[in-house]
């Protein structure tokens, strides 16, 4: 008898809160630790402009959301780090019609209240289709790894 292979596990949902941004273009955290994240999109018609290729606001929004994120991960679990981006800036290297699309953001550089990322994206080939580097200022209570309790006023 031959067996269907079955999927691989799923990974954590390591954003359960989610960013309602997020929902509505479907990205979705799938790595996360101290100065790296990874964020995953099923691209698919929802996201192509009209020459039928994946737009570029969206592949733009992931640079931005993996580079915040690779800035904010805390180490005090229930606690949480804020940001605003600064500076954004991105380089397409190819078109994408569809498929998953994985931004990984890494934090180049970080002074007191400000981190410097760099962020690649790429095709479900692997191919990367963009790069982007960023600037962002941690909100008030977010500048240390230990963030601050969720319900905190920033």
């Amino acid at each position: 008898m031959t067996q269907t292979p079955t999927a691989p596990p799923a990974l954590p949902d390591l954003d359960p809160e989610g960013a309602a941004y997020h929902r509505l273009l479907g990205l979705t955290l799938v790595h996360w630790e101290e100065g790296l994240a990874r964020l995953a999109c099923q691209a698919g018609d929802a996201h192509r402009n009209r020459s039928g290729i994946i737009h570029g606001g969206l592949i733009l929004s992931m640079i931005d959301q993996a580079a915040g994120y690779a800035g904010l991960w805390c180490s005090v679990p229930g606690n949480v780090r804020k940001a605003v981006t600064l500076d954004l800036d991105c380089r397409f290297t190819g078109q994408v019609r569809g498929g998953r699309l994985v931004a990984e953001g890494r934090v180049a550089q970080r002074g007191r209240n400000i981190f410097f990322c760099r962020t690649e994206v790429f095709d479900e080939s692997g191919q990367m289709v963009a790069f982007g580097a960023s600037t962002h200022r941690w909100r008030a209570g977010s500048e240390t790894h230990e963030g601050q309790p969720a319900t905190a006023r920033d």
